[in-house]
């Protein structure tokens, strides 16, 4: 650390790892000047699992539990990114309908991870209320993965191909009814935090990034869309079926802490936006691609039979990732997650390299605090958005 030689009253201190607004297990070393931040070193690795390395040795499906719990709050990118790889090294097409269901969730997972940033960030901060408000719309989004999928975090529902299952009768107009109904939670958040002038005292014009600097330092998602630059992964990979919804990218030009508030919470009221059309628009058909589950070789006549190909929820266990490599990312809530793939004529990967938005987000946090107070780390750490999971993988 670069401390100055001269001055002999600094203080080190110790953030974390287990301070209730570190966001998990992230370590920060703080040097301070009285109050002033003069120097910060983030520690990571106290959540590091080896899920690249896992891996490596199992088949795409075995590894689908594994990967939502990188980013535990957005479950569903992580399941999308997971699929989308081998369908693109495969060259597999989704079906119409499993699309639109995809998108559903991906943007429902979108609300429910804006949500789960918005409560701790106020509490951060020193407002509790919308801590408590968050939660009730929170359980909402829960409800209806719960009846979709099962599961209320983990999900385990993208297959390659498709998706596991087909929405339970109901599903669509419980969905709609929320979206009604969180329009008016967002108005009452907005009406509550973003004209509050103790709130507006504490994030304006902390933590600024300029748009060139924010390009320069890799960050994605709203921390960059924040800072001027309209970049959604969304609109510019075309992936899934987003070409069919009519929605704008949100983007603050300010690249305070204030603006990245400002973009997520616009970016809440668009994905209602899409999933509305989405549930209005959602087409028939199967949900899932069923000729993917014949990719198999007659080794083993066993797995060859009816009950096996085409019964069971899963694709052949044969299924091979043909010899190639390739990059795949989704925009996720906290910014792009990618995957690099390489695979080796086998049914396990060769490489499976995770792009985490929030390892690469933070990097810049040591500079953003420099010469900041010691209250404002928390604002900029809060402002960031990050999960221990999915940094430390």
């Amino acid at each position: 650390m670069n401390v100055p030689a001269t001055r002999k009253d600094l203080m080190i201190v110790n953030m974390g790892p287990h301070h209730p607004s570190m966001h998990g297990v992230l370590r920060l070393i703080i040097t301070l000047d009285g109050e002033d931040v003069i120097d910060c070193e983030p520690i990571l690795g106290y959540l590091h699992r080896g899920m690249e390395k896992i891996a490596e040795n199992r088949t795409i499906i075995q590894y689908l539990p594994y990967v939502t719990r990188w980013d535990y709050l957005a479950t569903m990118f992580t399941e999308a990114i997971t699929v989308n790889a081998p369908e693109q090294l495969a060259n597999i097409q989704v079906p119409k309908r499993a699309s639109y269901i995809r998108v559903i969730m991906l943007e429902l997972s979108r609300i429910a991870s804006h949500l789960l940033w918005l409560g701790p960030f106020m509490a951060d901060i020193g407002a509790q209320t919308p801590f408590f408000y968050i939660f009730r719309e929170r359980e909402l989004v829960y409800d209806l993965f719960e009846a979709a999928t099962g599961m209320r975090m983990m999900h385990n529902y993208f297959r390659i191909g498709g998706v596991a299952a087909d929405l339970p009768h109901g599903w669509i107009d419980k969905c709609l009814d929320f979206c009604d109904y969180f329009l008016t939670g967002v108005a009452e958040y907005q009406k509550l935090i973003t004209r509050n002038p103790i709130f507006l005292e504490r994030v304006e014009g902390v933590g600024i990034i300029g748009g060139e600097e924010a390009i320069n330092w890799g960050l994605s998602g709203p921390m960059l869309r924040a800072s001027g630059i309209q970049w959604d992964l969304r609109k510019v990979d075309h992936y899934e079926c987003y070409d069919e919804f009519d929605w704008e990218v949100q983007w603050q030009k300010e690249g305070d802490s204030l603006a990245r508030y400002l973009v997520r919470i616009s970016e809440m009221t668009e994905s209602i936006k899409i999933i509305q059309q989405a549930l209005e628009g959602i087409p028939g058909g199967p949900y899932e691609n069923l000729e993917i589950r014949c990719f198999d070789r007659v080794r083993d006549p066993e797995w060859n039979d009816f009950e096996y190909r085409f019964i069971s929820k899963k694709p052949s266990p044969t299924f091979e990732l043909s010899k190639q490599e390739l990059y795949v990312r989704v925009e996720a809530p906290k910014g792009e997650l990618g995957i690099f793939l390489i695979g080796d004529q086998s049914v396990f990967p060769w490489r499976w390299k995770i792009r985490p938005p929030g390892f690469i987000n933070l990097q810049i946090l040591p500079q953003l605090v420099k010469k900041m107070k010691l209250a404002d780390i928390m604002t900029i750490l809060g402002s960031i958005d990050i999960i221990m999971g999915e940094v430390d993988r």
